[in-house]
Parts: structure tokens; sequence; C-alpha cells
């Protein structure tokens, strides 16, 4: 009777085994539970981690975080993708055969990509109710190239060709899309020279962190960085739906056109037109798009040149890998200092900085290119990257300022076509010119020379005449 007014006392037989059942297996599930939370911290901190960054200043609530997240996916499958491509067609066979598979590649992937970049923008502007849809159509299409890729890779079929250039088109359609998405998701807070500094910087840590593990899916075998890049892009269709809904809305928007298409369309004069709502985004904006453009050209050439010169003569003590990897990560610490230094110099004139950035890289040019050497290469891939970012983001703060919001998705999404444009005739002529180091940045200098002339010319011309860069109702 005692035992069983006392359930949990000493006396009772079941109560002395219940507790010595408890107590064993409390101390057994203890050490279970701490090695399981020691296992589980790394990949839920790291979550964690990225989405109060991402998520900061109100982007949760906008969105804008969602779209940070949605861009590091874009920019790992991206940097999969060309890790494959290039260890296929570039270091896979000598220099020679390399220059002519890339010079190929050029052929029947960039050669048509510059007939269609012009068509992506207005062919996104007819679908601004579907840019969700639209971005993870991109993403998809990615993912299923990824695979035709990685069958052509192992087999040596040309469908490696066509399939590459829909993966570039598609890339950029994202691009474009992207940059069209950002004023629709600004929180109250933050800038939108901040907000697009943030979402590259986010694209541009998954590419540093992705590099490295699709170098290292390479090393199984050619086929697995695609697999992995399929993966991403699987995951980006389904994260491209978690948008907020207001990126599909359009109300009020109308297409936006430069002021040279204007002139071209209405003289220059600028007559009154019939057509309501078509609007110039500037002459500003116009000239700071050349100077962008001038300098994403360097981009382009620097990736192509570069990369045959340093292989054929890499950097002195240094093997061509090695040569090849120094200058990447330069340019690639350049871009992410060019993208946090444009936050904080958001308020102040982006013609200005403009014009700087493109006089800095062309002085860096034309030293490299007379005391060519490996210290001065990477310094100017450093500065190209920090100057590109850096004009980049002063050019969305002149669509910014100078651009009405009913047209500022669509100025958006042209100008980055035209970037991408330039890139690619920047990388068709750093793969023909010969690999002399002090000719081909003796060539870059002279281009990004007229650049800058054009530019200063056109931008304080302006000034001068009174803020002539202001849009105009037509």
């Amino acid at each position: 009777m005692a035992a069983a007014r006392t359930p949990h006392g000493a006396t009772g037989v079941g109560g002395v085994k219940g507790k010595s059942q408890s107590g064993g297996s409390g101390r057994i599930g203890g050490p279970v539970r701490a090695v399981g939370r020691a296992l589980h911290f790394p990949v839920t901190g790291t979550a964690r981690g990225i989405r109060k960054a991402t998520h900061a200043h109100g982007a949760g609530e906008s969105g804008l975080g969602k779209l940070i997240e949605l861009h590091g996916v874009n920019g790992a499958g991206d940097v999969m993708i060309t890790v494959a491509l290039a260890s296929t067609v570039f270091f896979s066979v000598p220099t020679d055969e390399a220059r002519g598979r890339v010079a190929l590649y050029l052929a029947i992937t960039m050669a048509p990509f510059t007939v269609l970049a012009p068509v992506i923008g207005p062919l996104l502007d007819r679908l601004p109710h579907g840019r969700r849809a639209a971005m993870a159509g991109s993403m998809l299409a990615r993912a299923l190239l990824a695979l035709i890729i990685s069958g052509a890779v192992a087999t040596g079929s040309l469908e490696l060709y066509p399939a590459a250039l829909g993966v570039l088109v598609a890339s950029k359609a994202y691009g474009v899309i992207r940059s069209a998405v950002v004023p629709r998701l600004l929180p109250p807070r933050i800038s939108l020279v901040k907000a697009n500094s943030r979402v590259t910087l986010g694209g541009l840590l998954a590419t540093g962190v992705a590099a490295p593990i699709g170098a290292g899916l390479q090393a199984i075998g050619p086929r697995w960085p695609l697999y992995g890049a399929f993966v991403i892009y699987v995951a980006g269709t389904f994260l491209s739906f978690t948008l907020p809904p207001k990126v599909d809305s359009a109300k009020d928007e109308d297409v936006a056109l430069l002021a040279s298409d204007e002139e071209h369309l209405h003289g220059p004069h600028l007559r009154p037109v019939k057509r309501p709502g078509l609007r110039t985004v500037g002459r500003a904006v116009t000239h700071a798009l050349g100077a962008n453009a001038a300098l994403r050209w360097l981009s382009g050439f620097l990736t192509f040149f570069l990369a045959f010169l340093l292989r054929e003569h890499p950097l002195t003590g240094s093997s061509a890998a090695v040569s090849l990897g120094i200058v990447a990560v330069s340019a690639g610490v350049g871009n992410a200092l060019g993208t946090a230094v444009g936050a904080w110099l958001r308020s102040r004139a982006p013609e200005i900085i403009i014009v700087v950035m493109l006089a800095f890289v062309l002085g860096a040019a034309v030293v490299a290119a007379i005391f060519f050497g490996a210290f001065l290469v990477a310094c100017l891939a450093a500065v190209a990257g920090f100057s590109q970012a850096l004009s980049k983001l002063s050019l969305d703060a002149l669509i910014q300022r100078d651009v009405p919001e009913t047209v500022r998705t669509s100025a958006f999404a042209r100008s980055e076509t035209m970037l991408q444009m330039a890139w690619v005739l920047g990388g068709a002529i750093g793969i023909v010119m010969p690999l002399n180091g002090t000719l081909g940045l003796s060539v870059a200098a002279a281009v990004l020379a007229l650049g800058w002339l054009a530019t200063a010319r056109g931008l304080f011309g302006s000034a001068r005449h009174g803020g002539s860069s202001k849009p105009r109702v037509a």
C-alpha cells in the first residue's frame, strides 16, 4: 500500500525502475542531441545569418531580400556552367586550338546574341504582368540546357554551342528582368542605388562560394558542375515564385526611350508627338550609359584577351592557371569594393563619379600598357572591376533621379541590354587580338579614351546648357 501511495518513492519497485530508465535515456539522449545540434548549427546558423543580412532594413517586408537570394542562386548556377564550359572549350586543348574553339563559340553563341539582345528589352516590356514567370522560365530553361550541355560535353557533340547560346540568352533575359524588378521592391529606408548594390553583392558572394565548389565537381568529372547547375536552377525556378505579387504589377508604366531614340523618331527639336506617355530618359542618362558601355566593353575585352595572353605568357613565377586565378580574384575584389563604395557614395553627384571612374581606369590601362607586368595587370583587373561596379551604380542613381517612375523599369531593361551588347563586342575583339600585352592594352586604352571624351563632353555640355539632361515629356 505504501508503494502504491508513493509511486515515485524509493520503496516502489515500479518507481525505481521507471526512474532508472528515464535517467538512462536522459544520459544517452543529452549527448546525442548536443552532437545533433553541433552538426546542424553550421547549416541552420549560416542560413539564419544569410536571411538576417538579406532581410535587413525592411528588405524582408518589401520582398527585396527574396530577390537578393534569387540573384545569389542565379550567380551560383551561372558560375557552375562557366566552370564546365571553360574546362571543355578552353583548358582541355593547346592554346592555338583553344583560340579556334573559343572563336567558334563566339561565332555560334555571341554573334546571334548580338541580334537577339536588342529585342529582349522590348519583348519584356510586353510582359509586365509576368515577370515572376519570366524569371522562373529563365531558370528552368537554363536547368534543362545544363543537362543538354552535360551530354554534349561527354560526347563532343555540336549541341554544346546552341545550348550555350540558349544559356547566354536566358541569363541576360534574367538580368534585364531583375533590373526592372528592383524598383518595385524598394523598402522605404533603402535607396535604389543601395538596393542594387545589395543585390549585386549577394550575387558576387554566391559566385565566390560556388566557383571553388564547381572546380571541385569538375575534378570528379566534366558533367558534375552541370549537374550542380541543374539543381541550383531548379531551386531558382521555385524561388522566383516566392517574390511578392507586386513584381508583376505594371500600373501606370510606359516604355522608355533614350534621348537619341526620340531624336531619331521626332527630329532634333523634339516636336510634340501624338502618342501619349512617350518620354525620354534624358541626355545625362544617355551619356552615362555610353560611359558604362565603354567599361563593359573593357570587361569583355580583358576577359578573353587576358585569358589567352596569360595562358601563353603566364605572370612571372606563376603557372597559367595561377595567373588567371590572380587576375580573376583581383577583378572580383575590385567589383565587390566598387559595389560597397557605391552604396556609401549614393548621395554624391553620379555624373562626376562616372567621369572620374572612366578616367581612373583609363590611367590604369595606359600605365599597364607602357609598363606591362604581372603586378600592373592584376591592378588593371582590380581597377576595371571597381570602376565598372561603381559606374553602374551611378548610372542606376541617374535613372532614379532623372527618369519618371512610370518609365523607370523600362529604362533599366533597355540599358541592361545595351551593356550586354557592349560586353559581347569587347569579347569578340579580345579573341582576335594578337597575344601582345602592350598592343592589346594600348587598344583598350584608346577605346576608353574615346569613351571618356564623349562622356565628359556630353555630361558637362548638358550641364552648361542649363539642365537639358532632365527628362522631357513629349
